[in-house]
């Protein structure tokens, strides 16, 4: 019979075993945790698919892609994108490529603009469904229904719409929207009707309406981040301004317009200038971990710079700029 002791030990060793066992298997969970590899690969006659790492064929090679695209090069985005259209396809109107899902599935065709695919802007691009235009985000899924001729990208909150309207015609290689019943919409579709002016609302065309963004405690503390660095993030960017600012004028937003979801465990913060437009700020976007703990700047959309290296570099330019430049009429705070 064994006693007290040797019994307590005899425990010990299982539940030792057990936390190894578990140990040693977090990589192995880890690593299917992981997205599948996918890799583009070009048939005999250049059109494009993609296959998996076992040389799965996931999308059959049937698009003819205008961007450069190495046979073998790796599918990196959350989505399958093809830019392009199917071989012998005739174009259909407002759409430009596919995007399908990492199994093979067709989601979506994005909007046409800039001679390619929509960007992504707040954390949704436009796609086109039967003629009609909507959202969808980073993930494929459908945010806004393709219900509308026309909708713009959003810019703080709000996308404008039309129904009814259409391209002029014209031979300029940049076209307008004409005609058409418009309206505003938010992230949720809801249209939006213009209120009075006030300290809460921003402007639009003309028009002012409530503002969208609303946060919790956490996402209050995320944002106080960046507003007790404001000044001086906001001297770095006004420094090449050719105009004379005042101090209001020069002083930035910061929005967060993307929350984590699957495949984006992020905030995303975005930064605006004191008419709320998001133009000329693309270098202004920046990520915060969900636990809100790590900061990173985004570069070129998807490149992830700690905020600290970031901001380093951001400075030892604008001094070199104002150097350069003495004239400049923003100056860096001392």
């Amino acid at each position: 019979m064994q006693s007290p002791s040797t019994k307590k030990t005899g425990n010990f060793i299982l539940y030792m075993k057990k936390i190894l066992l578990i140990i040693s298997l977090i990589p192995i969970l880890s690593f299917s945790q992981q997205k599948e590899v996918l890799k583009y690969f070009k048939s005999k006659d250049s059109l494009v698919g993609v296959k998996n790492q076992d040389g799965k064929i996931i999308v059959p090679a049937q698009f003819k892609v205008f961007s450069y695209l190495k046979d073998g090069e790796l599918v990196k985005e959350e989505t399958i994108y093809f830019d392009g259209d199917k071989n012998n396809e005739k174009p259909g109107k407002n759409e430009w490529g596919y995007v399908y899902d990492r199994k093979g599935n067709f989601l979506y065709r994005p909007f046409f603009y800039d001679n390619g695919a929509d960007y992504f802007s707040e954390g949704v691009r436009r796609f086109v469904k039967n003629g009609k235009v909507g959202f969808v985000d980073r993930n494929g899924t459908v945010i806004i229904q393709a219900e509308h001729d026309f909708v713009s990208p959003f810019n703080y909150g709000y996308t404008a719409f039309c129904d009814g309207c259409d391209w002029e015609k014209t031979e300029d290689e940049h076209k307008a929207m004409v005609g058409g019943t418009w309206g505003v919409m938010n992230f949720k579709g809801e249209i939006i009707q213009p209120v009075s002016k006030s300290e809460n609302t921003i402007e639009i065309d003309g028009k002012y309406f409530p503002n969208p963004f609303r946060y919790n405690e956490k996402e209050k503390n995320i944002l106080q981040f960046f507003e007790k660095q404001n000044k001086q993030l906001s001297d770095i960017y006004y420094v090449n301004h050719y105009n004379k600012l005042s101090e209001n004028e020069k002083k930035l937003f910061f929005e967060i317009v993307e929350r984590p979801k699957e495949n984006f465990p992020f905030y995303q913060i975005n930064s605006y200038d004191y008419r709320k437009m998001e133009a000329g700020l693309s270098d202004f976007k920046f990520l915060v971990s969900e636990d809100g703990k790590n900061v990173f700047a985004l570069e070129f959309e998807n490149e992830k710079i700690p905020f600290e290296k970031w901001l380093k570099k951001e400075i030892k330019e604008a001094e070199n700029f104002q150097k350069e430049h003495p004239d400049n009429p923003n100056k860096l705070s001392k």
